[in-house]
């Protein structure tokens, strides 16, 4: 059963082949990429979003995002999501979420609703 203040985390290292990837995905020089990228930072939210917390079932209604220091290729990267609101009645999640380094640097914040109609009980 969800409740405020829930938390679900994922951790994860993007290496350089990671950039790579990503860099022949997005059509731009990897040597150019010199931090990850943003998108990689929030499917790290959206992966907590529709896998964990709220899970299955869940759409995206809103999110806000900022990115106030860039995260380092090569370091891990802590994913975490907090319920902040429940509308039971509507099926509407608030989330804040954060992404952070390992000294607590925060390189990703921001709000999310989310509409769940499936994980209640």
């Amino acid at each position: 059963m969800m409740h405020i203040d829930q938390i679900q985390n994922t951790t994860r290292t993007y290496s350089a082949k990671d950039i790579e990837n990503y860099a022949l995905q997005a059509g731009v020089d990897s040597e150019a990429i010199t931090s990850i990228p943003e998108p990689l930072l929030a499917a790290q939210i959206s992966y907590l979003l529709g896998v964990k917390l709220p899970g299955n079932g869940t759409m995206y209604l809103k999110q806000e995002m900022a990115f106030p220091n860039r995260a380092p290729i090569g370091e891990a990267i802590t994913t975490s999501v907090r319920i902040t609101d429940l509308r039971k009645e509507k099926g509407l999640v608030d989330l804040w979420a954060s992404c952070e380094t390992a000294d607590g640097t925060v390189v990703c914040e921001g709000r999310s609703l989310v509409m769940n109609k499936v994980n209640w009980d």
